[in-house]
């Protein structure tokens, strides 16, 4: 569930972020990851062909359990939830998708998710939060259900009336949020004290682990995340419904306490921990998803929304200071040292890739209740994406979503309601960032970008594709070339330095092999005698 209380990124926290990063560091393998459930399940063709157009590479879709299962307060007589072919499962919009991804050659990236149907929520519930509940979901019927997926979208399964079997999906990850209360409840008990919704979420993964491998998706073969965490959470009042704080949740997750050793006694019964020695011992084993997962998937959403922050950001607990257990863009280092001190408590020395999974810029106009400008959001896309392409553990760039929804609300997406391009929109498809803007004379600008689309130009062509630096000096007048690159990433960046001859403006430019020239936006340099 996206809602309100997410916050976005500003520009001086992420520069202070970019004075530490070593450029060296950089990671050559970030991959587009692309959001719009509800695009590209019910308008898959044309959806598809814009985000092609685009250059991503994977789709990342929801597929909800409730969406497709059967509803009803119980479980309807006979039907075999682990079977794909059972005919009250409803795949048939999931089913047009993996075609229309596959002939637009973009991958699929399945999140197995809640809500659940209602005769498989737990009992006890809010009645408000029926039919479609988040409430203690079955561990077995998840299972099922994951079961049902992965036979269904493992290359071979041809659905009925079908001629030709399903394209096989080898992307996936466990549930949507868990550490949020919109998505699994209850998150805590004993008024905010014990985090219980880690406990749940430890089940599902299991569950979900163990029908993926049972259907042939595997750890090496398929790519498996853990964790869609929301990047924040609050201390108090927490409750069945609110947020988590991502990095308390996952200590909480892994049973160890803020010093990362195994909980013992009560504070591991409560949260469905080993209260001994000897069954800690067990738990790795018990638990194989949390160490032997592909990798961490988190949203990434950056912190702030003010364009002029304070010089010291306010944690959420109203004193100064960052939140040691948020987990957004500027904090990523600290997820991958919780995630690395986890798994050593246990023995494992597992260093889990991060993956971005979801990320944004909410814009006004056209959003009624936040957001930053047109123009800045389409710096602030880039100049994350250069921050993310930096990291070397952050596999992946995401962006969600595609169109921004009717009436505006949490409108992060590269188009207006009516289809309509926003400035980010050239922003995404050819990124370009400058880290430092202002130079002496005599030295050189690091300028960072790309064409996201080339690679598969190039694939398509057979021809190498060329990206051109261009200048403008002064800031009017006519554009020349200082630098022709060929793109040799396979995901569309350049990154090169070059001396500029002066003031003016720098921009890049790529000619699509079907003619027409593409640009990015514009940056300006100021070069000092």
């Amino acid at each position: 569930m996206r809602t309100l209380r997410r916050l976005l990124p500003l520009a001086a926290l992420l520069a202070g972020l970019a004075l530490h990063v070593a450029p060296a560091a950089a990671s050559g393998t970030q991959e587009a990851i692309f959001e719009d459930d509800a695009m590209v399940k019910w308008y898959p063709a044309q959806t598809l062909a814009t985000l092609e157009s685009l250059g991503v590479t994977r789709v990342r879709v929801a597929l909800t359990w409730y969406s497709v299962a059967p509803g009803g307060s119980r479980k309807p007589a006979g039907f075999r939830s682990s079977d794909p072919a059972d005919p009250r499962y409803d795949f048939a919009p999931y089913d047009a998708l993996v075609r229309d991804a596959q002939q637009d050659g973009i991958a699929v990236y399945f999140t197995l998710t809640g809500p659940a149907p209602p005769w498989a929520a737990g009992p006890g519930g809010p009645r408000s939060r029926q039919p479609y509940s988040v409430w203690k979901p079955s561990t077995r019927e998840f299972g099922n259900f994951v079961h049902a997926v992965g036979r269904r979208y493992d290359g071979g399964f041809v659905p009925s009336g079908a001629s030709s079997p399903l394209p096989a999906v080898r992307f996936w990850s466990i549930w949507n949020e868990p550490n949020y209360g919109f998505d699994l409840a209850p998150q805590t008990t004993g008024h905010d004290t014990v985090e219980v919704g880690a406990a749940l979420y430890r089940g599902l993964l299991n569950a979900a682990w163990s029908n993926l491998k049972a259907t042939g998706h595997r750890p090496g073969r398929d790519t498996i995340l853990i964790g869609e965490t929301a990047p924040r959470g609050v201390d108090h009042p927490i409750g069945a419904f609110g947020g988590v704080k991502p990095l308390r949740f996952l200590r909480a997750l892994y049973c160890v306490d803020s010093r990362y050793r195994p909980l013992r006694g009560t504070a591991a019964r409560l949260r469905g921990c080993p209260t001994t020695a000897a069954a800690s011992r067990r738990f790795r084993a018990q638990n194989p998803a949390l160490f032997q997962a592909s990798g961490f998937a988190a949203h990434l959403y950056s912190s702030q929304a003010h364009p002029q922050p304070p010089t010291v950001p306010t944690g959420d607990n109203g004193r100064p200071g960052v939140d040691p257990d948020y987990a957004d863009l500027p904090g990523v280092g600290r997820l991958e040292r919780t995630l690395d001190r986890a798994n050593r408590a246990y023995g494992s020395r597992t260093r889990f890739a991060i993956w971005n999974t979801e990320y944004g810029y909410r814009t006004q106009p056209p959003d009624p209740h936040a957001g930053v400008s047109l123009a800045a959001a389409a710096l602030y896309l880039n100049w994350a994406e250069y921050l993310s392409w930096r990291q070397p553990r952050l596999r992946s760039y995401d962006q969600y979503v595609l169109v921004d929804p009717q009436g505006g609300v949490f409108a992060s997406g590269l188009e207006f309601p009516d289809g309509k391009p926003k400035p980010d929109f050239y922003a995404y498809r050819m990124p370009l960032y400058l880290p430092a803007t202002t130079v002496r004379r005599g030295h050189a600008l690091e300028v960072w970008g790309g064409a996201r689309p080339a690679p598969l130009a190039a694939r398509q062509s057979g021809r190498a594709q060329l990206v051109a630096v261009q200048f403008q000096r002064g800031g009017r007048g006519g554009w020349v070339t200082l630098s022709t690159v060929t793109v040799r990433n396979p995901r569309g960046y350049v990154d090169v330095r070059l001396r500029f001859p002066g003031s003016g403006k720098v921009r890049l430019a790529w000619t699509p092999p079907a003619g027409g020239t593409e640009y990015s936006r514009t940056v300006a340099v100021i070069v000092r005698r």
